[in-house]
């Protein structure tokens, strides 16, 4: 099995990686990422690429699953704009491009509350690329949508620090969707999907990642 990963360098994507590098029956990982990855492995292939321009014809397009935990926040992207190429565009041309090459199984670190109808910013851009995932009809298509995640960033987020210190403190009392979802429990679920992609569309709420 070969697995195109996008978004290693990030906090679910550091513990996707070498979760993928250690599966039986995976023969090869294809990390896209911005900057030459710090580890070697045997079954890695590390292509360093420009999301805005990727490489359409490039051979490593032919996998049988991708998992993307590319993600970003306006504050870090700038604007909107910005924040809406990272969160919808990029994912949605990685999974167009995989698609043409005989992906079959997709699976997406979306968020919890991601409706394309939503007036919230952030979760109508989740929702709009869920949808539009869903149309390109892959065989198997998973969505995993967690809360505000639990796990400790190399950048600075003061205001999510602030609200997971609370989260953390009032765990035991929070209902179980709204206590914070685990970063290690996102990664089982991603890993999990690709390596055993169930038929059709499906979701991981985030009361499963608690």
């Amino acid at each position: 099995m070969k697995i195109l990963h996008a978004g290693a360098t990030g906090l679910v994507g550091q513990q996707v990686l070498p979760r993928l590098l250690s599966a039986p029956g995976v023969t090869q990982v294809i990390a896209l990422t911005r900057r030459l990855l710090e580890i070697e492995h045997p079954r890695l292939l590390n292509p360093v690429v420009d999301f805005d321009t990727l490489p359409e014809d490039a051979d490593w397009w032919a996998v049988d699953a991708v998992i993307c935990t590319l993600g970003t926040t306006i504050a870090d992207a700038g604007s909107q704009a910005a924040f809406r190429r990272v969160d919808h565009d990029y994912p949605l041309h990685i999974a167009q491009l995989a698609r043409r090459r005989g992906a079959h199984t997709y699976a997406l670190n979306s968020a919890m509350g991601a409706s394309a109808t939503s007036s919230i910013f952030y979760n109508r851009v989740k929702g709009e690329l869920e949808a539009a995932l869903i149309a390109l009809d892959y065989p198997s298509l998973v969505l995993v949508r967690p809360g505000l995640i639990d796990g400790d960033r190399a950048q600075s987020r003061p205001g999510e620090a602030r609200m997971l210190a609370v989260s953390r403190l009032l765990r035991p009392l929070l209902p179980r969707k709204w206590k914070p979802s685990r970063v290690a429990r996102i990664a089982d679920a991603l890993v999990d999907a690709a390596l055993h992609p169930p038929p059709g569309i499906s979701v991981v709420e985030a009361d499963r990642l608690a």
